[in-house]
């Protein structure tokens, strides 16, 4: 594996400590934004191993996945904007 392989494999398994982190929170302090967080880097570690191994996803597939995840995002920021 060359390098950038390296490195999109370790920012991979950083996205599912970022997902697992936040459902955490979702469940231990009961924020609902932490279920959003989860989901987005959720998609994004399913968004990135398609890369990584190549598989055979349609690029509307592929746009599709992007698109929820970055949705989620944008609704976990306003219930944590709303929050404060």
């Amino acid at each position: 594996m060359d390098i950038s392989g390296t490195i999109q494999l370790i920012a991979t398994l950083a996205e599912v400590v970022v997902a697992i982190i936040a459902v955490h929170l979702a469940v231990t302090k009961k924020k609902t934004y932490g279920w959003f967080v989860g989901i987005t880097f959720g998609l994004f570690v399913v968004f990135d191993i398609a890369r990584i191994f190549a598989l055979e996803v349609s690029a509307e597939l592929h746009a599709l996945v992007l698109l929820i995840a970055c949705l989620s995002m944008v609704y976990a920021a306003w219930l944590m904007w709303k929050e404060q």
